[in-house]
């Protein structure tokens, strides 16, 4: 595997955690969005789905970011009987984001990301020394 391989799949790494990191800021952000009128559905937690892929150009591996998938799980239920999307019993539908599981997704897509820009870096430099011993 040649430096231009390594940074191709390193590339690919971080255009799927980027896109990781974008659907989990945007999942924060609806994380307390009810509906605007009884029986309105909340926003949905979305979630990424990744699939690997053989490049036959570089002879590798690469990931790409798949469909997004939905969050089938129930959502919550606050009683807050004067808020206009409350239910005939006063109870509001919110989102089925979990703020603390977010966090926790968005530490390990930095994480990723950071590892993939420490494998881009690292086949820099080594293309720099490689650069300079031909040099010498």
């Amino acid at each position: 595997m040649d430096f231009n391989s390594s940074l191709r799949i390193a590339a690919t790494g971080l255009h799927a955690q980027t896109a990781r990191m974008r659907i989990i800021a945007e999942n924060l952000a609806n994380s307390s969005s009810a509906g605007k009128a009884p029986g309105d559905e909340p926003y949905r937690r979305r979630v990424p789905t990744f699939q690997a892929s053989f490049d036959a150009e570089i002879g590798g591996k690469v990931v790409e970011v798949g469909k997004l998938a939905y969050d089938m799980s129930d959502f919550k239920s606050r009683y807050e009987p004067g808020h206009p999307a409350a239910n005939g019993e006063g109870y509001v539908q919110y989102p089925n984001v979990d703020p603390l599981i977010e966090s926790m997704d968005m530490r390990e897509a930095q994480r990723t990301y950071e590892a993939n820009l420490n494998v881009v870096t690292v086949t820099r430099q080594m293309l720099g020394r490689t650069l300079d011993i031909l040099r010498g």
